[in-house]
């Protein structure tokens, strides 16, 4: 299961959200996400575990939970919706063509 942390404080290290989680379950990954331009942290990341009853657990104990003076706001990860972008340089997404899908 992904799992979203949000409101996390920018010196958070992924090491550390490692441990967090580690509490409850095997994490099969994490990771901060950083601003493009500046490599800044954002203040969220995204975990993920391999035992979703695990990360469930995981998810009702550290939900509002204090870390690294802030409260987590943690909840199971959505999927990134799909955005077309239509324009006038593609033949499939022409301006006269973008509403016959």
């Amino acid at each position: 299961m992904n799992i979203y942390v949000g409101n996390l404080d920018r010196q958070a290290t992924e090491k550390e959200l490692r441990s967090l989680f580690n509490q409850f379950g095997e994490v099969k990954s994490v990771r901060i996400v950083k601003d493009h331009e500046s490599g800044e942290p954002r203040g969220f990341a995204f975990v993920e575990m391999t035992d979703d009853q695990l990360a469930t657990k995981a998810i009702q104990e550290l939900d509002a939970k204090p870390f690294a003076n802030k409260r987590l706001k943690v909840n199971e990860a959505k999927p990134k919706k799909s955005t077309v972008v239509y324009n006038s340089f593609a033949s499939y997404y022409g301006y006269r063509d973008r509403f016959k899908h």
